[in-house]
């Protein structure tokens, strides 16, 4: 999609562009906010049996855990 100046348009063009965007905005489905937020909070509860962000990495599993400390001789 070819990158569009929004300064070299005219009022005409800059306004159909608005009334395009406005037709495609009206056709999406509208949902209230709470019913949103609650499937949301259904979802990441139902995988936060999984979520390493919030259950930790296992210590033998963990590829970043330290090999061994640092030796100064």
């Amino acid at each position: 999609m070819p990158v569009i100046n929004i300064d070299d348009l005219t009022d005409k063009d800059k306004a159909v562009m608005e009334v395009n965007q406005l037709k495609l905005e009206v056709k999406l489905e509208r949902w209230l906010t709470s019913k949103c937020c609650e499937e949301m909070k259904d979802y990441i509860q139902a995988g936060e049996e999984d979520d390493i962000l919030v259950k930790g990495i296992p210590e033998d599993k963990n590829p970043f855990k330290e090999k061994g400390g640092c030796v100064i001789c």
